[in-house]
Formats: C-alpha cells, sequence, structure tokens
C-alpha cells in the first residue's frame, strides 16, 4: 500500500517573525500566517487528502482550518505534534540566552537543549510514533518546525544532534512530502510553500 504523507508547517505568528522560540507558548497566527493557510488550502483542494492530522496548538489549528472546511474533513488532533517545549529560551531569540546556553545549543542541540525544555530525542520518539500510525492514501499533517525537521532526521537515519545543520530552514506553512510503500519511506520533497509545491500523481 502507497502512502503519500505531506507535513506543513504551520503558518506565520508574531513571534516567529521576530524569530522567536515559541515552542509550547499557545499563539495564533498572524495576518500573514492566515493568508498562508489560505496557500495551504488552495493547494490541498488539488491534493484531496483522504485524511488530515493536525497538533492542538492554535496556530496549527487555526492552519489547518480553511484547508478542513473546504474539504469537509474533521482534522484528528494528536498531542504528539505540539512543538518541542524550548523551556528558558520560550519567547527568546537565540542572542537573548546567556552565551554559554547559546553556544551549547548550537554545538549540540539535542544532548544541551535548553534549560528546562524538552529533550528532543523524546520529542523525536511521539512524532515517530505518529509517522508510523499514519498510513493508506494520502494524509495531510500540519504540526510545528522544530519537530518535522526532527522527524525527518529519524525517518532517514539522519543523526537527531544534526538536525539544525543538516536541516537549517523550514519557512512557515512550507511543506515536507514522504511518499511510503512496502516498507521503503522516501523523502520527495522538503522547505517546498505551498504555492509551488507539485500536486503528487
Amino acid at each position: 500500500m502507497r502512502t503519500t504523507i505531506v507535513l506543513a508547517r504551520h503558518g506565520r505568528t508574531a513571534w516567529h517573525h521576530g524569530n522567536r522560540y515559541t515552542g509550547s507558548s499557545d499563539l495564533p497566527i498572524d495576518e500573514v500566517g492566515q493568508q498562508q493557510a489560505l496557500q495551504l488550502r488552495d493547494w490541498a483542494i488539488d491534493f484531496a487528502p483522504d485524511a488530515l492530522w493536525c497538533s492542538p496548538m492554535l496556530r496549527a489549528r487555526q492552519t489547518i482550518a480553511p484547508t478542513a472546511d473546504a474539504l469537509g474533513l474533521e482534522p484528528k488532533l494528536d498531542a504528539r505534534l505540539r512543538e518541542v517545549d524550548f523551556g528558558s529560551a520560550e519567547g527568546k531569540r537565540l542572542a537573548e540566552m546567556p552565551p554559554a546556553v547559546a553556544a551549547a545549543f548550537e554545538s549540540d542541540p539535542v544532548r544541551d537543549y535548553f534549560p528546562g525544555g524538552e529533550d528532543p530525542v523524546e520529542a523525536a520518539d511521539r512524532v515517530a510514533e505518529v509517522f508510523a500510525e499514519v498510513e493508506g492514501g494520502k494524509v495531510l499533517v500540519v504540526a510545528h518546525n522544530t519537530l518535522i525537521r526532527l522527524l525527518v532526521c529519524r525517518v532517514l537515519g539522519l543523526r537527531l544532534n544534526d538536525y539544525r545543520r543538516l536541516l537549517p530552514a523550514l519557512g512557515p506553512a512550507a511543506l515536507v512530502r514522504f511518499r511510503s510503500q512496502d516498507g521503503t519511506v522516501g523523502l520527495e520533497a522538503y522547505n517546498v510553500p505551498a504555492v509551488r509545491m507539485e500536486t503528487p500523481s
């Protein structure tokens, strides 16, 4: 059975525009994010997913809402799709963190994740559980920046410790596409805006 899974990062929020760590902070999308949600809807109408999955965080739910309304599908909310908690970095830019903390995080964001935050290995474990449960047809999943990058590393067998170096960017509302068949998972597209993503055959 072939499965096409498209993961979309949620639309932009005020904190993301300022490059602040949002993590577990439950912010809404801003006006740009609302336009990005509409662009995702327009792409998803052509993609015609069989199912929608979504993080329960507000910014993700707001991003998927136009798509759900247009397609008449109820998103499956799953807490395992929430963003990584960044602890003491929540609401801050990296430059605003203590220099030693910032330097350690930049060197190895898994070993030296932010104080009070979630272990990225545990975050990768929970999102991988969801990925393993999604099968059959075409599925659209709206989740979060760091969580999606950890998932890409886990699925492709890359070191989680290198997720910031290997996958340095994932724009708001950008798409990541996987195709799974006969036990083999392949990455078909990464960090593609919805307006530029071709509908898979």
